[in-house]
């Protein structure tokens, strides 16, 4: 398999302010440097390294994205909760649910969530009045080891199957509702200006986070990056020397938290 490119270093350009959009900001990616490193997660517990280039993260947002409209039917302006630790996976599911218009939310009764193993025995009790999907969190994105509990969705299982490519018969526009905090709504639009505004990275930089971009007051950690030119680089379960050393080699220029 050959090598992913290294990532390069420099300022490069924000995607232009009239991008309003998550599709049309990933599009925009795609068409400048499909692959550049956009996504790198270190599990220092398991010693797993995925690395997505944009083009490798378009596809999973796209298998993602059909997997949660055109399988499970959900619709434009949806609420979904993202509840995840730091994973690879939490900003595919990001990005799935705002090509398709779904509102990340913190609410108790999204009409969808995805979760990981932690929070399985949680969301599979209410099954029946959501649509509940869980991600193994294992290598390669595979499924449980152990059937998950009826009317919940194994994502290692169903994914697989869904189309690289996804365009959503209901496309969100950039007054369309992105982010949904305590009751608070941010439009795509005001979410993408925010990003491009953002100080957390500089741009085309390198954003260190340990923490979950599925936070919501953490959003920015992904979205930053990926409206300025940058990537992420995604860390868990690592100590403080392990960080540093994660620092030189993926080359980062900011961290979060600081």
């Amino acid at each position: 398999m050959p090598s992913s490119p290294a990532p390069t270093r420099g300022r490069r350009p924000p995607i232009l302010d009239t991008v309003s959009t998550f599709a049309a900001v990933l599009a925009e990616r795609l068409r400048r440097e499909p692959g550049r490193p956009l996504v790198t997660f270190y599990d220092d517990a398991t010693g797993e390294r995925v690395e997505l280039s944009v083009t490798t993260y378009a596809n999973w947002v796209a298998k993602a994205g059909s997997l949660l409209v055109d399988e499970l039917e959900l619709e434009r302006g949806d609420a979904v909760r993202i509840d995840l630790p730091p994973h690879w996976l939490t900003p595919v599911f990001l990005g799935a649910a705002w090509s398709a218009g779904l509102v990340v939310s913190d609410a108790d009764d999204p009409a969808a969530v995805v979760c990981g193993p932690d929070r399985l025995d949680h969301w599979a009790g209410e099954a029946a009045e959501r649509v509940v999907l869980a991600c193994s969190l294992r290598p390669m994105g595979v499924r449980f080891a152990e059937p998950v509990p009826p009317g919940v969705h194994d994502v290692g299982v169903e994914i697989w199957s869904q189309p690289d490519a996804f365009i959503p018969w209901d496309p969100p526009g950039d007054d369309d509702p992105a982010v949904e905090v305590a009751g608070v709504q941010m439009t795509q639009r005001e979410m993408w200006q925010a990003a491009t505004a953002g100080t957390l990275v500089a741009d085309g930089g390198r954003l260190l986070v340990a923490a979950s971009p599925a936070s919501p007051p953490d959003l920015a950690t992904f979205t930053q990056p990926l409206a300025k030119g940058g990537s992420l680089v995604l860390v868990t379960r690592a100590e403080r020397e392990r960080l540093e050393a994660i620092h030189v080699a993926e080359h980062t220029t900011a961290r979060f938290p600081a």
